[in-house]
């Protein structure tokens, strides 16, 4: 129960960091990270938000190759 729980917050948290990569593809807009004191917390929160840049990547480089995908432009 409690792994299922815990299993359920890490992909939570992996969709949301490819969530916001895709934000920060389509916008421009991304998290502050130089804002943030501590260099640890820093490089903690760089490292997820580049999770969520590979799960992008992945993710696309998936769907190109996929018959159930076509890239309309």
């Amino acid at each position: 129960m409690v792994l299922g729980r815990l299993a359920h917050f890490g992909f939570d948290a992996i969709l949301f960091s490819a969530f916001l990569a895709g934000v920060k593809r389509s916008t421009g807009l991304q998290v502050k990270t130089d804002q943030i004191e501590s260099k640890d917390i820093r490089s903690a929160v760089v490292k997820y938000l580049d999770v969520g840049e590979w799960v992008m990547d992945q993710s696309i480089a998936f769907m190109g190759t996929s018959a159930y995908f076509e890239r309309k432009r």
